[in-house]
């Protein structure tokens, strides 16, 4: 939420003017409507929608199909010594067929033992790479596997047991070129709220696996067929480059709710903020001119999701900013534009004394704050200073 407040020359212009009058009232309204759209009411479509179709979810398997496929499991890492053994032991482990599973670690210059660790773990292969951040070891991972599923993982993700089996399982439907599980965010002590938006985000996809393919991904847990994937700019992220890609090239992006993995999250709502912030220097280019504005490729419902959970989605610190001008502008016109500026300023003065007072309403609306001011500043960082390939392990993750 940003705060442009017009000048008082500006406000008794408007006050005298029923046309201006109007059409800020019209600009304030289409916002409110925006934000309430897809921070709520598109779940509410979907949900809808899904219910109206009343069909098993897309990329199911096919009853009496194979669902142990060779799998090659490729993990980026940079300077991960301190998780790399743990996360290929947790891979050994896993209730998967032995034979059928090939362990790739690619190392992205890691400075550290991160590869002597990983050889020592059991991985099958480590890739000793110059650094070139995370999608080119990805790409250098898929070129080493030898099997047509490729599935990824983040250096510090822990497996379920029978994650790998299920996502798997969808491959059997030949519609399907992607396939993401469940991230469980293991909340240490701390003031993050991550964890209620994050468990939103997947009912989210659940829903949009149901109704056509999911518009987002995650790294902790993903897989795509060897023929499949997709060799993008090293700073566009697979994580939201991959499935409305897929969709464009035929293929199904789904959802496999019990191909679960979990992760630490960053322990703090500043730590976060400065995480999405990262993670959107990464995202604009994909939105921008990476080709998802492009409405090639996309049918009208997809189209309609990625609108509605992706563009307006990042949009929102926009929409906020212009809904709180305009309500300012408007106050004197009815009651609501006093009450939707009190509103707005007390959740702006929630998320400051949350700092001091870390009460659960007032770090939600901390959480809140940073993390759509998080959007508008990923974009600054991406056009004032670009935005590199290489990545730093987020700080508490590991």
């Amino acid at each position: 939420m940003l705060s442009t407040r017009p000048s008082d020359g500006q406000l008794r212009r408007v006050r005298h003017n029923p046309a201006a009058v109007t059409a800020l009232a019209v600009i304030f309204w289409v916002c409110v409507g925006l934000l309430a759209y897809t921070h709520a009411g598109y779940a509410l479509l979907l949900a809808l929608i899904a219910r109206l179709r009343r069909r098993p979810a897309t990329g199911a398997p096919t009853a009496g199909a194979a669902v142990a496929p060779r799998v090659s499991v490729i993990v980026a890492a940079y300077a991960e010594e301190d998780v790399i053994a743990a996360r290929v032991a947790n891979l050994r482990a896993l209730d998967y067929p032995p034979e059928k599973l090939e362990v790739i670690v690619a190392c992205d210059g890691s400075p550290d033992a991160t590869a002597e660790r990983a050889r020592a773990a059991g991985a099958d292969f480590v890739l000793e790479l110059p650094r070139g951040g995370k999608i080119r070891a990805q790409d250098a991972g898929v070129q080493a596997a030898s099997a047509e599923i490729v599935a990824f993982s983040d250096a510090n993700s822990v497996w379920d047991p029978d994650a790998l089996r299920h996502l798997v399982a969808p491959f059997t439907d030949p519609r399907v070129g992607y396939v993401c599980g469940e991230v469980r965010l293991l909340s240490p002590q701390g003031s993050n709220q991550e964890g209620i938006y994050w468990r939103y985000e997947m009912a989210l996809r659940s829903l949009e696996s149901r109704v056509r393919s999911v518009t987002g991904g995650n790294g902790a847990i993903y897989a795509t067929r060897k023929r499949s994937y997709l060799v993008v700019d090293p700073i566009m992220g697979h994580d939201l480059s991959f499935p409305f890609n897929m969709v464009k090239r035929g293929w199904l992006a789904v959802y496999a709710r019990d191909a679960c993995a979990t992760e630490k999250m960053v322990p703090t709502i500043e730590g976060e903020f400065a995480r999405k912030r990262r993670m959107m220097s990464h995202t604009w280019p994909i939105v921008v001119r990476g080709g998802m504005l492009s409405p090639r490729g996309y049918d009208p419902l997809y189209a309609l999701m990625i609108g509605s959970h992706r563009i307006l989605r990042y949009a929102s610190p926009f929409l906020h900013a212009v809904a709180l001008g305009t309500s300012i502008a408007l106050i004197g016109h009815g009651w609501v534009y006093a009450a939707a500026v009190a509103i707005q300023l007390a959740v702006l003065v929630a998320a400051l004394v949350a700092g001091v007072l870390p009460l659960k309403p007032l770090l939600i609306a901390r959480y809140y704050v940073l993390t759509t001011a998080s959007l508008a500043a990923g974009l600054w960082d991406w056009l004032a200073r670009g935005t590199p390939a290489g990545w730093e392990p987020a700080e508490g993750t590991r």
